[in-house]
C-alpha cells in the first residue's frame, strides 16, 4: 500500500527537485517546479521572471554545481505555503567566480490543480 506524501513532504521534495534541476540545467523540472507568475528577487534587488531566471540557468548566467540544505521552515495554510530554506550553495553567478554561499531562499507557493508550485522567492544570505 501506497502511503501519501502530506503537503510539507511534498513541498520539501519541490525544494531539493528544484535544486536538482538547477544544478542539472533541467529546463523541464525548472519549468515544472515554478508557476507560471514565478519570480525571484535577487540579494541585489533584481528582479527575475521565470522566463528569464530559468534562460539564465540554461545560458550560465547562473551556474549551479551543488546544495547542502541545513534548514527548512515550511507554513502551510490551505492551498498556499511559505517555505524558507537555508542552504549552502555551490555557484558561479553573473560571471563572477566559483563560490559557496549561505543562502536563504524564502518562497511562496501555491497548490494549482493538486500540485504545489513555487510562485516567488527572494534571496538572500544567513
Amino acid at each position: 500500500m501506497q502511503q501519501t506524501l502530506s503537503d510539507r513532504e511534498r513541498i520539501e521534495r519541490l525544494y531539493h527537485e528544484m535544486y536538482q534541476a538547477m544544478v542539472n540545467k533541467n529546463r523541464a523540472e525548472l519549468e515544472r517546479v515554478h508557476g507560471e507568475s514565478f519570480y525571484l528577487l535577487h540579494m541585489t534587488g533584481m528582479k527575475q521572471s521565470k522566463a528569464v531566471y530559468i534562460d539564465s540557468i540554461m545560458n550560465g548566467t547562473l551556474n549551479y554545481f551543488d546544495e547542502q540544505t541545513e534548514q527548512l521552515d515550511i507554513q502551510v495554510n490551505g492551498d498556499t505555503a511559505i517555505m524558507t530554506g537555508k542552504s549552502r550553495v555551490t555557484a558561479a553567478v553573473f560571471g563572477g567566480g566559483k563560490h559557496t554561499w549561505r543562502l536563504q531562499l524564502k518562497f511562496t507557493l501555491d497548490k494549482i490543480n493538486g500540485e504545489w508550485k513555487l510562485t516567488s522567492a527572494k534571496a538572500s544570505t544567513y
